[in-house]
């Protein structure tokens, strides 16, 4: 009898495997469309399929969630947690970024508001090219940086969740409660468009090209935008957790 249930419940996760490939490749290729040209979608596939493995072996339908929300975080999850591995991203370009949300911060303590784009361009003396070039590269280190919660508020509602810098140490890792409060904090207070675009973005899945449609802009710019957004919260949790930029 035991070894008939084992070859059912074995049976149930292979089904639930092959069912659900088309959404590990639909995933990998959308988080490939974020990554830099030296990061094969064919490793995201490959690393999204253990996931899913993973996640058909632990899935239960008594647990009331649809297998298909379920397995999507846990892929997810594979391929982001893949991703940090490689560490692939050059300590210049992660010093770019570190000067970005360094300056974000000073501005908004200095003008006790959100900087705009112009002043954070003319605080680092770039040429509004260099700055738009500048917004570009740092968007490839934006991987993982935000992820959708499996917890959410009183109300439903999912949060997001800033993942810290791996240099930040186990002790900010595990100030979970306090990170998504003052996360939450901070998405109210970035700009209503930049707000816009992370919800659409992480929240309700739609691609730069289709938020572009929305807000009027083109593609390349709703990419940048992201990213300023995402240094506007870095350098917002960051400050409140008393945590100053370093530009070494």
């Amino acid at each position: 009898m035991r070894m008939t249930a084992q070859k059912s419940n074995l049976a149930d996760r292979d089904r639930l495997v092959i069912d659900h490939v088309g959404l590990v490749k639909a995933l990998a290729h959308r988080l490939a469309q974020r990554l830099p040209s030296q990061v094969e979608m064919s490793d995201l596939v490959s690393v999204g399929v253990l996931g899913l493995i993973d996640a058909a072996g632990r899935y239960r339908p008594s647990m009331g969630v649809p297998f298909d929300a379920f397995a999507r975080r846990r892929v997810q999850g594979a391929m982001l947690d893949a991703l940090r591995d490689l560490d692939w991203a050059p300590r210049s370009l992660r010093r770019m970024r570190r000067d970005l949300d360094a300056t974000i911060a000073r501005l908004r303590h200095d003008l006790a508001r959100e900087p705009d784009e112009r002043e954070i361009a003319s605080a680092m003396q770039l040429s509004e090219e260099e700055y738009t070039r500048l917004l570009d590269q740092v968007r490839t280190l934006e991987v993982g940086a935000i992820r959708q919660l499996d917890a959410t508020t009183e109300d439903g509602t999912p949060l997001l969740e800033l993942c810290m810098e791996p240099d930040d140490g186990p002790e900010v890792q595990l100030q979970r409660s306090e990170l998504r409060q003052l996360l939450a904090r901070a998405l109210l207070e970035l700009p209503e468009r930049e707000r816009q675009i992370l919800a659409m973005y992480y929240e309700e899945e739609m691609t730069m090209a289709e938020i572009g449609e929305v807000i009027g802009v083109c593609e390349s710019r709703v990419s940048q935008l992201r990213s300023l957004a995402i240094s506007r919260l870095r350098a917002s949790m960051r400050t409140a957790l008393g945590r100053p930029e370093s530009h070494a």
